[in-house]
């Protein structure tokens, strides 16, 4: 069996696939025409992505399954794929621990205001009267929007803050609720009682801009808004409009934009707007979180080959 891993991949996850007796080919920076021309000269079973768009085009006859080395996998386009008979998988919960750690870092520096701290005192000026001012975590309320693999990780943090837990979900159970000390809330009432909102939900027609003008008009002046989950959930515009009239604090891993490769130029929107902290999208850039992404990756090829079956398959 060949694969081609299209993205950057750890050495660890290389070395299992050939471990297993796969043919792979690594060619990290495939993006768009250029992955087309691979997967044509090269003819491979499996293809391994993180970040490329897989689209129609790349559906080339030869593969049979593509994995996310992620959890979302709304940059494939999982319905072309299954016109074509190519199972697409992802590696869901690999990555939770590393999102709720950097959602906590973002809850903590927009409660402290940590990057304004550093950034002034870099530029040789002492303001402990402006910021020796917080609100502090324990006995607020949080509310989490998602409760999969890293919604629920965030409500763990959350509750070890000493924080009230509140959750938006369609699909959690009680069990899981009673099991991190968790409310369930619909939306509104969400917005209006949490101090600060992480918003944790997949990317689907039904989250798309769930988190718009009703929700951001219903959270409480000066509350915290964090979104580490994808920027289309959220409405930028009415976001921003929410940071200007009410004092709302953001801190955003994802948002409008966004550069899509590892390096380059950032002109948008985000760079200037007070009360906001951006971050690269690195929720899921730890050590631990890609070994682990790596290792979910390998077994489901190895599965695959030995059963046909594709472990977490998305278009089954």
């Amino acid at each position: 069996m060949k694969i081609l891993v299209a993205d950057k991949f750890e050495d660890a996850g290389l070395a299992g696939l050939k471990a297993c007796g796969f043919d792979v080919v690594y060619s990290p920076d495939l993006k768009e025409e250029s992955l087309r021309q691979e997967l044509e000269a090269e003819r491979p079973d499996g293809l391994v992505v993180r970040s490329t768009v897989v689209g129609a085009e790349h559906m080339v006859d030869s593969l049979k399954l593509i994995v996310r080395a992620g959890a979302g996998y709304n940059t494939i386009n999982v319905d072309a794929a299954k016109a074509k008979g190519i199972k697409v998988s992802n590696c869901p919960g690999k990555n939770a621990d590393a999102v709720a750690e950097l959602t906590f870092g973002l809850i903590l520096a927009l409660d402290r205001r940590i990057p304004d701290n550093v950034h002034q005192l870099r530029e040789g000026k002492w303001n402990k009267k402006e910021f020796g001012k917080a609100r502090g975590l324990k006995g607020r309320t949080l509310g989490v929007v998602g409760f999969g693999n890293i919604g629920q990780c965030v409500a763990r943090l959350g509750r070890a803050f000493g924080m009230r837990v509140l959750v938006y979900s369609g699909h959690a159970s009680g069990a899981e609720l009673r099991e991190v000390g968790a409310e369930k809330a619909d939306l509104d009432r969400l917005a209006a009682e949490s101090d600060a909102v992480s918003v944790n939900c997949s990317l689907t027609s039904e989250t798309r801009g769930l988190c718009g003008k009703g929700f951001f008009d219903k959270m409480k002046p000066g509350a915290f808004f964090v979104n580490t989950s994808r920027a289309e959930v959220v409405d930028q515009s009415a976001l921003l409009a929410a940071i200007e009239a009410k004092g709302i604090r953001a801190g955003l891993d994802v948002f409008e934009g966004e550069p899509t490769s590892a390096e380059g130029e950032y002109d948008g929107e985000m760079r200037f707007v007070d009360r906001v902290y951006c971050t690269h999208h690195i929720g899921a850039s730890t050590d631990q979180a890609q070994d682990a992404v790596a290792a979910e990756t390998v077994r489901i090829f190895e599965v695959f080959s030995k059963t046909g079956d594709a472990p977490n398959c998305v278009n089954c």
